[in-house]
């Protein structure tokens, strides 16, 4: 049987190194500040909205939400980041997405002060990351899958990896910070022919694909090392992941569970990306 990779050491390691270096910045009276933005009432924006909360709370970071209708211009949410880009009290800023239907993501993506990006949507944060330039912010679900492979000592340099799904959110920019760290990288995706083939060869498969239970024990071998990132309804409202948890723990090597796993721990990354920013933005 497969060895789990849970997610809540991590988040409990890279917690007190937030911790730590909150303390420094309250020292000089600096309190990293963190702005959401929710455009309506999505159940699934507020909870995760409440989740950040709580976790600010806990690290000793000031959580901000400015709630806006759904039915916001253009025009009106440009004004609401220009003011928070230009806010020095404010050192992170957050946009619940998916957006409403008739806002342009690519405009927002533009119009946020990319060294308050804590979510890496800017385009400039993602040129960073594409040219392997660290002071970038990766998407977090992305940074979330490194930091899982290094707390459990998942050997990365030289390591044959495949990641299924090639989004912005996950599999490009993840395909990128493998190779910073010297693994040889394939991506697949819904088009790719024969793709057990793939990644029943690879070290280490990371499941981005967007589908419930899509990846069965025939795309895994007794060596895979499996992290999962889908996060799914599997028909009956519970959560499951883009892997067939259950079926393919007996196989492998080691997985990530679809809950407490990843997903765990992409919300002390956006914290951390804030603690970050302030250190950048005040130069402590």
């Amino acid at each position: 049987m497969g060895i789990r990779l849970n997610g809540k050491p991590v988040v409990q390691f890279l917690r007190e190194h937030i911790k730590s270096r909150v303390g420094e910045l309250r020292k000089n009276h600096i309190f990293p500040t963190l702005l959401l933005i929710r455009l309506g009432e999505r159940e699934d924006d507020i909870f995760y909205e409440k989740s950040i909360l709580k976790n600010c709370e806990l690290l000793g970071i000031k959580g901000t939400v400015k709630q806006l209708p759904s039915s916001i211009s253009m025009d009106q949410l440009k004004k609401v980041f220009v003011e928070a880009n230009n806010n020095p009290s404010i050192h992170g800023i957050m946009i619940f997405r998916p957006l409403p239907d008739h806002l342009d993501l690519n405009i927002i993506r533009n119009l946020i002060d990319p060294i308050k990006d804590i979510d890496g949507m800017s385009p400039v944060n993602l040129e960073k990351v594409f040219e392997g330039n660290s002071t970038g912010f990766a998407p977090c679900t992305s940074k979330a899958v490194m930091e899982i492979l290094k707390y459990y000592d998942i050997p990365l340099n030289g390591a044959n990896v495949v990641v299924a799904g090639r989004s912005l959110v996950v599999g490009k920019p993840l395909a990128m910070l493998f190779l910073d760290e010297n693994a040889t990288v394939s991506i697949c995706h819904s088009r790719t022919k024969e793709m057990p083939s793939l990644t029943s060869k690879a070290d280490i498969v990371v499941a981005a694909i967007g589908k419930a239970k899509f990846m069965t024990g025939e795309y895994f071998s007794e060596n895979s090392i499996v992290v999962d990132v889908g996060v799914n309804d599997d028909g009956t409202g519970k959560i499951c992941g883009d892997v067939d948890f259950d079926s393919v723990l007996e196989k492998v090597k080691a997985i990530t569970p679809a809950t407490g796993g990843v997903g765990i721990i992409t919300t002390t990354i956006l914290l951390d990306h804030v603690v970050q920013a302030c250190e950048r933005l005040t130069g402590i």
